[in-house]
């Protein structure tokens, strides 16, 4: 109770999390009287793991791609597939957020390189603030739901299941999360009579448009070709992500600068050290919860719940809802993983579907407030306040749930690839 309140009360006070899971382990060691080289040995040894290699490198070449052209490539492209629907700029948005997703690997990312082009460019087609800026914050979460993920990479190595079999499995529920927000788009285009952004493109416009995003669309065929076909490890795929990211961006498409390099690099190493201190101190906090027998006491009140795997998936699934709202995606999959798993085996859940189940939970909360990411990063490029654009998502917000509870409840559409 103590490492749960001490935690909640930093968190309220506005302290970031990975610092605020730091001093509730602190303040809990000292009440237990646990050694205070115990800290010191789980910040060192969480970190000492290969395939977590691959979170700065799938980083790195994210923020490579995002300061080069690869963005708005894929966004010409998008608009020759999707522009002439009934409300065509949202769609461009949301499919080249999809599309970025499987370079970027962050939702927060997604939202910054595709908004920062597609929300004043709805503005402008007469599209309003709020709605524009509601598409791209929510198709921003396709960031982390199409492989490579970040939050992905977390999962599998706290679950201790295959990295590169979890990519594979984001693959199909990330398109429904995605058709399922462009369905949202569209009707709610047609209900306030938005129109097109342009005529049908021909199928020459297409294919040079295909042409042009063709770097950017080989980045995911590398990664998922190299693990899928046994080629690469997931963090070799990274690395490879990054060199070939590097190449292309610099002596093909000419937009890579020193300067810009430098730039991707520094964002890329602040986020990265951001990321790792969480993973560390994060995985300090579960270890103080199995010393204190926390994740057998959970065993057992959901065994006094029900042994139905469906009805433990949705109890877990509101949980991590509601700690979604005030707390950052990977601290639930550091905290949450390590007290479920046991639990989802136990009643004859896959871990990979499981893991598809909780980093779509996940991603819902960069929309809800006070934490959601995605909202503030909109609200950045938009100049809209958090509470006009908080109930401009609730549309794509019921979207995603509905969608969440498809994946949920057919293990198949997470599994049918594996």
């Amino acid at each position: 109770m103590l490492i749960f309140i001490s935690l909640i009360i930093l968190l309220v006070l506005g302290i970031p999390i990975g610092v605020s899971i730091g001093l509730s382990v602190i303040i809990s060691m000292f009440a237990e009287g646990i050694p205070s080289t115990f800290l010191v040995q789980k910040l060192i040894t969480s970190l000492d793991s290969f395939p977590l290699l691959a979170v700065p490198f799938f980083i790195i070449a994210g923020e490579i791609m995002q300061k080069g052209s690869m963005a708005e490539r894929l966004l010409d492209f998008s608009r020759c597939l999707v522009g002439h629907i009934r409300g065509g700029l949202a769609q461009v948005s949301i499919l080249t957020s999809l599309f970025f997703g499987a370079l970027s690997g962050s939702a927060p990312a997604t939202v910054a390189a595709v908004g920062g082009i597609m929300i004043p460019t709805m503005r402008k087609g007469g599209y309003d603030n709020a709605f524009s800026t509601a598409v791209n914050t929510s198709a921003g979460c396709l960031g982390v739901m199409i492989p490579p993920s970040i939050p992905l990479i977390i999962y599998g190595t706290t679950a201790g299941v295959s990295v590169g079999d979890l990519f594979i499995a984001g693959i199909i529920p990330g398109l429904i999360v995605g058709i399922a927000l462009m369905v949202t788009a569209y009707i709610i285009a047609r209900r306030r009579k938005y129109e097109a952004a342009a005529e049908r493109a021909s199928v020459n416009a297409t294919l040079v448009a295909l042409r042009r995003a063709g770097h950017a669309l080989m980045v995911p065929v590398i990664v998922l070709g190299g693990i899928y076909g046994g080629i690469m490890t997931p963090t070799e795929a990274g690395a490879s992500a990054v060199a070939y990211a590097l190449l292309a961006e610099t002596f093909f498409l000419k937009s890579m600068s020193l300067a810009k390099l430098w730039d991707a690099l520094r964002s890329a190493s602040m986020t990265t050290g951001t990321i790792l201190f969480l993973v560390a101190t994060a995985t300090a906090f579960g270890q103080v919860l199995l010393y204190n027998n926390v994740p057998n006491t959970v065993m057992g009140l959901f065994a006094n719940i029900s042994d139905s795997k469906f009805l433990v998936l949705l109890v877990i699934v509101l949980i991590l809802l509601v700690f979604g709202t005030f707390m950052d995606a990977l601290a639930n999959i550091l905290i949450f993983t390590p007290l479920f798993l046991p639990i989802i085996k136990q009643v004859g859940v896959d871990p990979i579907h499981f893991g598809i189940v909780m980093i779509v939970s996940v991603a819902i909360g960069f929309l809800t407030p006070p934490v959601g990411v995605n909202l503030f990063v909109g609200c950045g490029i938009s100049g809209i306040s958090i509470q006009k654009l908080s109930y401009a998502v609730i549309p794509f917000l019921a979207a995603m749930l509905i969608a969440l509870l498809m994946i949920m409840y057919i293990p198949f559409i997470s599994l049918a690839l594996i």
